[in-house]
């Protein structure tokens, strides 16, 4: 998606768009040797819903591409013989695909492509079946249609590796035919190393890369040549920097982007706060590594929690300053930036944010069914429910056609969870809290319960097993939506009109008149810094008087 463009140069007209996280755990670095890659699909204009490929066998000969972004009709491409089942961002073989933007240099966008990144994306989950099949298809439909979109990385995993693909196009040249004689894309991927971590968040990560180890990096022939024939690089082979060529990292795309990054490591690994000058955009030669190797291995409980950060315990807590408000709201309302005396400020871009669609942890799990972890709006006050990757329909509360951004549905999940989220907006310090302990009763239960779901089809038969992954996923996705309903009227009924009723472990608390009126309401008032700051503010004003 598309990445916030915030670059020194941009600053000051601070351009949103869509901007993405990325989190990678390979198997030997997980708890349960699974290999997990998280996504956040944050776009203000993005509807939540979950998408559905049916395989298709001896389809027609072409298939329309539409732009993933837009829905703007682009093309036709060849069709294959026989496609795989999809469902959002994995397929039924447990390859995972997601993405992050960066954009990169301008002129190297392709006007003429054929073929744009989000349909990269599923269009290749219905033909891969490994992390290395994706990589190759990838490149041959880019290369073949043209690349319509601009600078991207994806990562890419099976349940036996993890790759971090980056990738821009080569601009626009046409012959006096019309034809793009740049068509294509320059690319490199690397394999993260079992054992360890990676991430990746709206900027090129890779920098320079062996050229001669095919079982752990692969590029496009000409990623150096086109460089230095375009005049985008001079030096040696050896020296050449991917990220440094086609995406150069300034102040802005390191502190709005790659501190994302750095702020996951510090959750999983050791040793990441000599790195604290780089987040912060202050010491770029400090670049931070592609991966870490994690202190310890790490759960699907914790890459679930990594993803709903807000930059918590660092400098850049979004819960600290005055910004935070009275309740200690993590959030800032766009722009990104705002201009005070003549001196430009910026507000934070945390992973966890409040314009997220849709974002997901994709489970891919040696010998048994991935598991595509999947939720909808902003992660830190949203839940993830288990949806197999070999269902054959997706619930009805998460379908793509139950409501839009546009068009509110009672029985959609995304406008459910933004109903209880914008509701704990407004006093988040002690609402938040309280879903909080849904959110973690409901993952941990939901992780547990797999396990024994998975022993109950270990043993049947492919279509049997489907059918109670299906029949299991659908209803679990129910059970949500139902949970959340009932927990958006306790919500309610507690925090309403800026006050905070009694209860106990039974419920709220009544006077025992039987009228149904609280027994007790507390005045929780406002945090200690917002206070001095209105006092500083306004105090002459609002002053009392001693002697009054």
């Amino acid at each position: 998606m598309k990445r916030l463009i915030f670059t020194a140069l941009l600053i000051a007209a601070a351009v949103p768009a869509i901007a993405c996280t990325n989190f990678i755990i390979t198997k030997g670095a997980s708890t349960d040797g699974s290999v997990m890659v998280t996504y956040a699909a944050d776009s203000h204009a993005l509807y939540g819903a979950l998408y559905k490929h049916n395989p298709l066998r001896r389809p027609g000969k072409a298939m329309p591409v539409y732009e993933w972004d837009t829905g703007r009709y682009m093309g036709l491409i060849e069709q294959v013989p026989t496609t795989y089942a999809t469902v959002g961002n994995m397929n039924e073989h447990s390859l995972i695909i997601t993405e992050t933007t960066w954009g990169g240099l301008p002129e190297l966008e392709d006007k003429t492509g054929g073929i744009d990144y989000g349909s990269l994306i599923y269009v290749t989950l219905q033909r891969a079946k490994t992390a290395r099949e994706a990589i190759k298809t990838i490149v041959e439909l880019a290369n073949r249609y043209g690349y319509a979109s601009s600078g991207e990385s994806f990562s890419i995993a099976d349940a036996d590796e993890a790759w971090i693909f980056e990738f821009i196009g080569k601009g626009t040249k046409l012959d006096e035919k019309g034809n793009n004689l740049n068509k294509g894309i320059v690319w490199v991927a690397r394999r993260i190393p079992d054992g360890y971590v990676s991430g990746h968040a709206n900027q090129a990560r890779i920098s320079t890369f062996p050229k001669d180890d095919p079982e752990n990096c692969l590029y496009a022939p000409d990623v150096i040549s086109f460089a230095r024939k375009n005049g985008l690089y001079s030096g040696s082979d050896e020296d050449f920097s991917f990220c440094e060529t086609y995406n150069p990292a300034d102040f802005g795309t390191i502190r709005g982007c790659d501190a994302r990054v750095w702020s996951f490591f510090r959750t999983v690994a050791d040793g990441m706060d000599r790195y604290e000058d780089y987040a912060m955009g202050y010491n770029p030669q400090n670049r931070l590594p592609l991966w870490v190797k994690p202190r310890t291995k790490v759960s699907p409980k914790t890459v679930f929690d990594a993803m709903r950060d807000h930059y918590e315990g660092t400098p850049m807590d979004m819960t600290t300053d005055l910004g935070a408000g009275g309740h200690n709201c993590p959030y800032r309302w766009r722009p990104m930036t705002f201009e005070v005396d003549g001196e430009t400020y910026l507000n934070e871009r945390a992973t966890a944010t409040q314009q997220t669609g849709f974002w997901l942890c994709g489970q891919a799990r040696k010998g048994k069914t991935g598991i595509l972890w999947f939720g909808v709006d902003d992660a830190a006050t949203s839940c993830l429910t288990p949806i197999y990757c070999n269902i054959t329909a997706v619930p009805h509360t998460l379908d793509e056609n139950n409501g839009s951004m546009l068009e509110y549905s009672p029985t959609s999940m995304f406008w459910l969870f933004n109903r209880v989220t914008n509701f704990a907006y407004m006093r988040y310090d002690m609402i938040s809290s309280d879903i909080r302990k849904v959110v973690d009763k409901w993952e941990n239960d939901r992780l547990a319960e797999v396990e024994k779901v998975d022993a109950e089809v270990a043993g049947m038969s492919p279509k049997r097993a489907r059918k109670i992954l299906t029949e299991y996923s659908l209803e679990t996705a129910q059970k949500l939506f139902d949970r959340w309903t009932d927990l958006d009227r306790y919500l309610l009924v507690k925090y309403m009109d800026g006050n905070v009723k009694s209860e106990n472990e039974k419920g709220f608390i009544d006077n025992g008149n039987g009228r149904g009126i609280p027994d007790k309401i507390q005045f929780p008032g406002y945090n200690e810094k917002w206070k001095r700051a209105v006092a500083a503010d306004n105090g002459d004003i609002l002053r009392i008087p001693k002697d009054n």
